[in-house]
């Protein structure tokens, strides 16, 4: 079995964000226990495992969409828990659905996620965003017209509405689905400039993206059964 490390650890050197005993359930299952890992600035961490192994779950945690069953989340040392607020300001979290409203354009609804962000010049910041995916064509498009793959792309343009200082913190669930090879190409881009400005990205993906020297954690090692599965893997081999 883990060892069961102690939510108020000392924190990793140089870690901005850290999870730390961090157990998940959903409804009535287990769906992780004793998860642990540490980000610094300008890291990514890559979230693998089989289907149902908790990557979504765990995305969800480090958004605040949820709570942890036991374990916390830090920030700098400090639990998240303390000023959630300030926590989600300082995170970008892009999921399965997209949040393009079908009637207004694709340049309305960055405008609408700037304001929302507090962020000012939201006209411009929402150009400059579009541009970075290359969506500067289709700006004055509503919504309810975009393909998928550009519904994608307009949600992904939220991303670069604020600098990493405002933001810092991306988690991306599947951010490549919907998106053609160039269009992950950009992803990777986007993702490399946000990390170079001191940015950090957690995503799960089951695409190949360029993500140069991504940590990866393998959700499924923490499972409720994972202990078992290595047990009966070692008496097999025994035998």
């Amino acid at each position: 079995m883990r060892a069961a490390p102690s939510p108020t650890a000392a924190a990793s050197p140089g870690a901005l964000l850290e999870a730390r005993a961090l157990t998940c359930l959903r409804g009535a299952r287990l769906v992780f226990t004793q998860l642990e890992f540490s980000l610094a600035a300008g890291g990514a961490l890559l979230l693998v495992g089989h289907n149902g192994s908790g990557k979504s779950s765990l995305l969800r945690l480090l958004a605040g969409l949820s709570r942890p069953f036991a374990g916390g989340l830090f920030w700098q040392n400090s639990p998240i828990a303390e000023d959630m607020e300030a926590h989600r300001a300082r995170l970008r979290y892009a999921g399965h659905q997209d949040a393009v409203k079908p009637a207004l354009t694709a340049l309305e609804n960055l405008c609408v996620w700037a304001g929302l962000d507090g962020l000012p010049n939201a006209t411009v910041r929402a150009q400059a965003a579009l541009a970075q995916v290359e969506l500067s064509h289709i700006a004055d498009m509503p919504g309810r017209y975009l393909s998928a793959g550009q519904k994608k792309r307009v949600n992904l343009a939220r991303l670069a509405l604020a600098p990493a200082a405002h933001a810092p913190l991306w988690l991306l669930d599947e951010p490549a689905t919907a998106l053609d090879r160039d269009s992950v190409a950009r992803l990777a881009a986007l993702m490399a400039r946000h990390r170079g400005d001191g940015g950090m990205v957690v995503l799960s993906t089951h695409s190949a993206i360029d993500l140069p020297g991504a940590q990866v954690l393998d959700v499924s090692r923490f499972s409720a059964d994972a202990d078992d599965a290595d047990d009966e893997a070692a008496d097999g081999e025994a035998a």
